[in-house]
């Protein structure tokens, strides 16, 4: 026990305290905006709106992700890392807050747009934030360790969202979203200046062109924004199908929400540690992660039994585990002596544009055919995005050749 405690330790070693310092806002900020899982809980119950309006509700959310991430990347070639990630969370504190008062279907879809379009400013700033203070032998676990940071909070949130919803109602929600997105900012303010950047020389670009003229890269991303429209569902329509078919309370769906994230932040990292020291390629993992995604759907039509839905959460965080590490990896290693900012930004767009789509087309497959379809539906599509991954790997080949 204590040499696999001290094996768990030792995969955290060697990463920089300002490494430690961006995990920790990206928790605070990530738990709380704990209203997103909630989302289609409150409109349905709370608002009143039907699943076709929470579809493009939830679309415009995905709208407002793109707009985010597009001019997230802007920004920070202008600006920097450090100015565009604490003007996002400042900024959206306020528009969390805000956001409990729209109460007609046009107003909301405004709302959700403008929320998510200054929120998701942070995500391209946070990659470039990992490239300066990380250490280019550390920059996978960086990586991760920011993923741990996300799915912490995203565990911690549901769970603590649930509570929130019980005791206080949904308006509690917005208003911790905004007091941690301001404290969040507050702290990056304080603890994260520029200056702790790792003093490096640059990469060398051998290679001008940019990730949109990459046609490998292109069917790459194409397969990622199909593995997210699937992998979305479980943060729109599946807790409708908790709600609806298993009867569980907002309480009892945070909690195994929140299994999801607890359960990655013991495990993801000696996952990938592991998985890194067998080497079995990158793009293998990714298709092994897809795989178990789709399972994760097929399971839970196979019975009535409550507990299947514990089984297809599981599945699907052990195959998120896997997917996206080794997929931003393969990202990185794919933009190496390239413009990276248009590769990074382009792998962030590709889960902004599965928002556009996803909810809404999860939402709409539901109203009209139910979620038996929409589950086996899920199953296929996610099977498309591992033919895909298998079509690249043949086109790498050659490429190698």
């Amino acid at each position: 026990m204590k040499k696999l405690f001290a094996s768990y330790i030792d995969s955290f070693s060697g990463l920089r305290k300002e490494i430690w310092l961006l995990a920790l806002i990206t928790l605070i900020n990530r738990a709380g905006t704990m209203v997103i899982p909630f989302l289609s809980l409150y409109l349905t119950k709370s608002q009143g709106f039907s699943l076709e309006q929470v579809g493009w509700i939830l679309t415009f959310f995905g709208l407002g992700s793109v707009t985010g991430s597009f001019l997230g990347g802007k920004l920070t070639d202008i600006f920097g890392h450090y100015k565009t990630m604490a003007g996002s969370l400042i900024g959206s504190s306020v528009l969390f807050v805000l956001l409990q008062f729209p109460q007609d279907f046009w107003t909301f879809c405004l709302g959700i747009y403008l929320v998510m379009s200054i929120a998701d400013i942070f995500r391209p700033a946070v990659f470039v934030a990992i490239s300066a203070y990380s250490k280019p032998q550390n920059r996978t676990r960086s990586l991760t360790l920011i993923r741990l940071a996300i799915n912490l909070g995203f565990s911690a949130g549901p769970a603590l969202g649930g509570l929130i919803i019980a005791t206080a109602g949904y308006d509690g929600l917005f208003w911790v979203d905004g007091i941690t997105c301001l404290f969040a900012g507050v702290l990056l303010l304080k603890l994260l200046h520029p200056k702790r950047a790792v003093e490096e020389p640059e990469e060398e670009i051998t290679n001008t062109a940019s990730a949109y003229q990459d046609k490998l890269y292109w069917v790459f991303i194409v397969a990622l924004m199909l593995f997210g429209l699937v992998f979305i569902q479980y943060f729109s329509t599946v807790p409708l199908y908790y709600s609806e078919v298993h009867q569980l309370s907002e309480l009892e769906i945070g909690l195994i929400l929140g299994l999801n994230g607890f359960f990655i932040f013991l495990f993801e990292m000696p996952l990938i540690k592991y998985l890194e020291n067998r080497n079995s390629g990158t793009l293998n993992y990714v298709i092994f992660g897809a795989f178990l995604t789709a399972l994760s759907f097929l399971v839970i039509n196979l019975t009535g039994w409550v507990g299947i839905i514990i089984v297809g959460m599981l599945l699907v965080t052990i195959g998120e585990m896997i997917a996206f590490p080794f997929s931003n990896t393969f990202a990185l290693i794919r933009s190496q002596g390239k413009k990276r900012g248009s590769y990074m930004a382009l792998y962030s767009m590709a889960f902004s544009v599965s928002h556009i789509f996803g909810h809404n087309s999860g939402m709409q497959l539901i109203d009209n055919f139910g979620y038996d379809f929409t589950w086996y539906t899920m199953t296929g599509l996610a099977v498309i995005c591992i033919l895909l991954l298998l079509l690249l790997k043949k086109f790498l080949a050659r490429e190698a050749a």
